[in-house]
């Protein structure tokens, strides 16, 4: 991630092998779903002085971008979507392979969006995140920030009742998405089945194990189940 990852490597970055492994440690918490321990270290770690490793400012950006991503990730991105906006600002200044990690932290705040239901405008933003990623394809990997987009962009679909354009993003993308990212498109498929009425196919799709059942999608994935019993007619 950050939330699905930003496919920067911390040697494009300009990160020494050294700080590599303190950000390393912070991303092991992260996808462990560590959210509280990762969000104190990442924080501690942004704010060492420059001069104790003379850092670049990548080191810096990426471990606010854990921080801000690991409390969005429990369930505090309302709190902290300020705080994802001003860093956006700061990354602007970043070039080339670097600006994968302005795509991955934007991603971020469009997942705040979906959550706080400003759905037409996570559905323009993630598709300008997918215009970016697609103009950097040519300098370094992008697959992540364009699979966190997508799940992004099928939760915004959902949330203005477009389901069938949402089933088709979850599904066409669930089988090359791995962890975070595959739990959320998982989640959409679910939730886009049962808003068309087929909650058969909804609950079928719930009870199959999900690629990575991680804390800040488990929730979510519920509440679709829930609304895919209620359909059926069955007791939760």
């Amino acid at each position: 991630m950050v939330r699905g990852g930003s496919g920067l490597s911390w040697a494009e970055g300009g990160v020494s092998r050294w700080q590599g492994r303190e950000l390393d440690r912070l991303r092991d918490l992260f996808e462990a779903g560590e959210y509280e321990e990762a969000e104190a270290r990442a924080r501690a770690l942004a704010a060492v002085p420059r001069r104790v490793w003379g850092r670049s400012p990548m080191v810096v950006w990426l471990a606010k971008a854990l921080a801000t991503a690991a409390a969005a990730a429990h369930g505090r991105g309302t709190e902290v979507l300020a705080e994802m906006e001003t860093l956006i600002a700061e990354l602007e200044r970043a070039v080339g392979a670097e600006r994968t990690l302005l795509l991955a932290v934007r991603g971020n705040r469009v997942s705040v969006l979906v959550d706080q239901e400003r759905h037409t405008e996570a559905e323009a933003e993630a598709q300008d995140i997918l215009r970016g990623a697609a103009r950097l394809a040519l300098l370094t990997e992008v697959w992540r920030v364009e699979l966190s987009a997508l799940a992004n962009l099928a939760a915004a679909l959902c949330g203005q009742d477009r389901y069938k354009e949402a089933e088709s993003i979850a599904r066409g993308n669930l089988p090359r998405a791995e962890g975070h990212t595959a739990a959320a498109l998982h989640r959409v498929l679910v939730r886009s089945l049962s808003g068309q009425g087929r909650h058969e196919e909804a609950l079928a799709e719930a009870g199959r194990l999900t690629p990575l059942w991680v804390r800040a999608e488990s929730g979510t994935l519920s509440m679709a189940t829930a609304a895919a019993l209620h359909g059926v007619g069955r007791p939760q």
